[in-house]
């Protein structure tokens, strides 16, 4: 399910809570939130970066958390084995310092077992104090803790990653130095994040040779139907019917001795216009006008 938040000054965000079918809210409970009001780094998938209003305070960030938490769980803490809370929306995060506040108040906001926090980036080149201070709350609020650290990569050619995160950020190299110091033997290894796109070349031995299966998995998605990525001509090199595309480049990850996830998601949510950024596109193209109000359902 997909929200729009309105924050003051009229500036919106999406906002997301999901399901792993067929497992339970229970079970496991996932939430989405935004940390810019758009993106700046404009990545040739993503809908969100089309345009940018600044950055969320630590209070907004938190409202998504609460309204989420309060809508399934009134006055009482969230009854589930998993609560995975990620900032993975709209925005680079590591563009957003207000980030590792929320971060470092999870714990005391939601003291239960089974909260997992998860970052997804791209790691720009110009956020080492970030993540100096990200690794910092690892190893003191998180240690012990599973903590979801996903880098998104998308190509094993750095030429090709440009082209598809066009921002200054880490070299493949880099990335696996940070990922290095932040794992936490035993405890969930740290994500490398390849959307499939045709054309755009992915090299499991590439990878391996700079990556150490011991620290880090392979995340394998499609590439969403965004309007930005039709509109760059890229199609996903993963078919998202049946999960059986890019076979060799499982069977290459995993012949080096990576841990691989396929991760294919509801057809729904292409059907929906959930991805990424998108469902605010939808929102802003249209002429229909939202209620006064703090956040909006939207099915």
């Amino acid at each position: 399910m997909v929200y729009i938040a309105a924050m003051e000054g009229g500036r919106k965000v999406e906002f997301v809570e999901s399901l792993q079918p067929p497992l339970p809210r229970e079970t496991k409970w996932v939430l989405i939130v935004s940390t810019l009001f758009g993106c700046t780094v404009g990545c040739r998938m993503c809908d969100a970066g089309s345009d940018y209003r600044g950055k969320l305070t630590a209070a907004e960030i938190l409202k998504q958390i609460d309204y989420l938490v309060n809508k399934r769980f009134p006055g009482r803490l969230p009854d589930v084995k998993k609560l995975k809370i990620q900032f993975a929306r709209m925005g680079e995060p590591s563009f957003n310092p207000a980030v590792l506040d929320v971060l470092k108040a999870l714990p005391g906001l939601f003291p239960i077992p089974g909260l997992i926090a998860s970052l997804s980036t791209i790691a720009p080149e110009n956020s080492g104090d970030f993540f100096n201070k990200l690794l910092e709350l690892r190893k003191k609020e998180y240690q012990g803790r599973d903590f979801q650290l996903q880098f998104s990569i998308h190509s094993s050619d750095e030429k090709n990653r440009d082209w598809l995160m066009p921002v200054a950020k880490w070299n493949l190299a880099k990335i696996a130095g940070y990922g290095n110091l932040f794992y936490e033997k035993n405890l969930r290894k740290i994500t490398l994040n390849f959307a499939l796109s045709k054309d755009i070349p992915l090299d499991p031995s590439k990878i391996g040779a700079i990556f150490d299966p011991a620290v880090f998995l392979i995340k394998m998605t499609p590439l969403n139907p965004t309007y930005r990525a039709q509109a760059k001509g890229l199609r996903t090199g993963l078919d998202q019917l049946s999960g059986v595309a890019g076979k060799k480049i499982v069977a290459g990850f995993k012949a080096l001795g990576f841990e691989v996830l396929v991760s294919i998601g509801e057809l729904e949510e292409n059907l929906i216009g959930s991805n990424c950024g998108q469902y605010l596109q939808q929102h802003l193209r249209s002429s229909s006008r939202l209620n006064n109000g703090y956040t909006y359902d939207i099915q």
